[in-house]
């Protein structure tokens, strides 16, 4: 039978008392302190410091993409199997609703939601991996997909984004699960540069990472509750494993209980404090709940051995052909005709001509930018006779 849990008495009257008299506490971000790197957009009072943030996401030229890339299962033709699109939808749904409710600053808990996942590759983590082998075996350097949201957001298309919304999308990192999570301020840009400097320097430097407002922390745990029990609704479409072969959880074992009794627990124990909080009971049950998800979704051994065995290769080909072709300035190649000019079209004023990037950063630039869609006929284009295919599972397969 399902389980939903509800506020104790005491949190939902103290609630509603502070709307009805005015008190309720004042945690939000204070847009007043918005920081950009240019000294344009100011804030009206309609179009305010992160509804501008939001808009500079949706406008951006590769928030399309979303809708076709992986969010967890890539070899589906089935549009009830959830991408990208939807989760970072639903991230921010689940972010407002905790936020509105402690009284936080909702569209900055939106922008950070919408952007969250702008860099990440096409085919998910086994994507993100294979690219950030890559780029480790060229230059050293490391790939993060919420490191290259950032860039995506700040370089390749310098937008102006606020340091409070690129923070919050830099720390975002669902993978690390906490009970509690506590702002660290963050007070300039060259700090946050060095910061991210870092990350790609020594890819632990990622997990450091920790957001710089309540809003930011919002946020990450809502990433989690996002995906955890939409994963296993997924799974089970993709006859990989079933709902009800999950173990009884504190939590719940379907996706709605899920999401209800995190919010409701997190909501009991944050609210009126400059911390988000889950007790050690709920904490705990996440963790398990996320284990499991390890053990019998993304660890799914069919799955990873065909990443493993067709995806892989087929980066590591477009990676080494685009970037011969970016170093010998053949200009008939796709990264110049289909990203360099992509990219420049979008007018965007950059510190120094875009092309003249680092040839490694510019492949990585252009791989994470494609839909999986996109990757298949790129690598179709470049190489028609590859022995490497994907086959899909259809509706009726």
């Amino acid at each position: 039978m399902l389980y939903y849990e509800k506020l104790s008495e005491p949190i939902e009257q103290r609630i509603r008392t502070d709307l009805q008299n005015g008190t309720v506490p004042n945690l939000a971000f204070d847009e007043a302190n918005v920081i950009r790197r240019a000294d344009r957009d100011a804030a009206s009072v309609w179009r305010t410091a992160f509804i501008r943030d939001i808009d500079k996401i949706l406008h951006c030229p590769y928030y399309n993409r979303y809708a076709d890339k992986t969010q967890v299962f890539s070899f589906y033709k089935n549009d009830d199997i959830t991408r990208r699109a939807l989760h970072v939808q639903l991230v921010s749904r689940i972010a407002r609703t905790i936020g509105k409710t402690l009284h936080l600053n909702a569209d900055l808990i939106e922008a950070i939601a919408l952007g969250h996942d702008i860099g990440h590759t096409p085919f998910g983590h086994a994507g993100e991996r294979y690219l950030d082998e890559l780029l480790r075996t060229h230059t050293g350097r490391r790939f993060s997909h919420n490191i290259h949201s950032v860039r995506v957001l700040d370089q390749i298309f310098p937008l102006n984004v606020s340091l409070q919304t690129l923070s919050g999308i830099a720390s975002h990192d669902g993978e690390l699960e906490l009970s509690e999570y506590r702002p660290q301020p963050l007070d300039s840009f060259e700090e946050f540069d060095a910061m991210i400097e870092g990350c790609y320097l020594d890819k632990a430097n990622v997990s450091k990472l920790v957001p710089s407002t309540l809003e930011g922390c919002v946020m990450r745990i809502s990433d989690i509750i996002a995906y955890l029990g939409k994963d296993r609704q997924d799974a089970d479409k993709a006859n990989i494993v079933s709902v009800g072969c999950f173990s009884p959880s504190e939590i719940g074992e379907y996706n709605a209980e899920i999401i209800n009794n995190l919010i409701v627990n997190i909501i009991e124990n944050s609210y009126g404090h400059d911390y988000i909080k889950m007790d050690e009971r709920h904490f705990q049950a996440l963790a398990k709940a996320k284990a499991e998800n390890y053990e019998k979704i993304y660890h799914y051994p069919a799955t990873a051995e065909k990443f493993d065995a067709v995806i892989k290769p087929m980066m590591t080909e477009l990676y080494e052909t685009l970037l011969k072709d970016l170093r010998s300035h053949n200009t008939d190649s796709p990264i110049f005709t289909h990203h360099i000019r992509y990219v420049n079209k979008a007018h965007y004023a950059h510190a120094t001509p875009y092309e003249q990037t680092e040839p490694n950063q510019l492949v990585v630039d252009y791989i994470a930018s494609m839909t999986d869609d996109y990757f298949i006929d790129l690598h179709h284009h470049l190489f028609p006779d590859s022995a490497h295919k994907i086959e899909y599972k259809g509706y009726f397969d």
